[in-house]
């Protein structure tokens, strides 16, 4: 939508859907995300310290997930009403995360989100968490509507000082 809107996005997305009775957090899926990523790379034109990460619903499960599995992989990461293992944490605590939320999603309860952060800030990680206090589930229209969400990807860069 911001493409389409005029914003100028210099970067290559990949927006996978996962397979009817997979889930982004098995490791069946986690793997084949893992290969897309490095198709892609070797592919195409990407600059490697400039890998995002963002998924909504069941892939801000995977997003949580296959950034715990490949922390090193990725400059940042922005999951959307998802939720990751807690208690793993320490293997996200170098890379700038920026979480959504809706306050009032029935699908996925707020404290999913809310329990990553939390460990992440204990372990003095970086990480932004918006809660839209109004949005139910969908709390990505407005995360991805958000311009400030690719300006802020956009700063991050993976190896460099102060981005990690």
């Amino acid at each position: 939508k911001q493409a389409t809107a005029g914003m100028d996005l210099p970067f290559v997305m990949i927006a996978p859907q996962c397979p009817a009775e997979a889930w982004w957090t098995d490791w069946a899926q986690i793997g084949a995300l893992k290969a897309l990523v490095d198709d892609a790379c070797a592919r195409l034109r990407v600059d490697r310290s400039r890998i995002y990460l963002t998924g909504l619903s069941m892939g801000g499960y995977g997003t949580w997930r296959l950034a715990q599995e490949y922390p090193d992989l990725f400059a940042a990461i922005a999951p959307i009403c998802g939720g990751g293992q807690p208690l793993r944490a320490e293997r996200l605590k170098n890379v700038p995360s920026w979480v959504f939320h809706g306050a009032k999603d029935p699908v996925v309860p707020p404290r999913e989100s809310e329990a990553m952060v939390e460990a992440l800030r204990r372990l003095g990680g970086r990480v932004e968490f918006t809660v839209y206090p109004e949005a139910g589930h969908d709390s990505w229209t407005a995360a991805y509507d958000n311009p400030a969400l690719y300006e802020w990807f956009l700063k991050q860069r993976r190896g460099e000082a102060g981005a990690r």
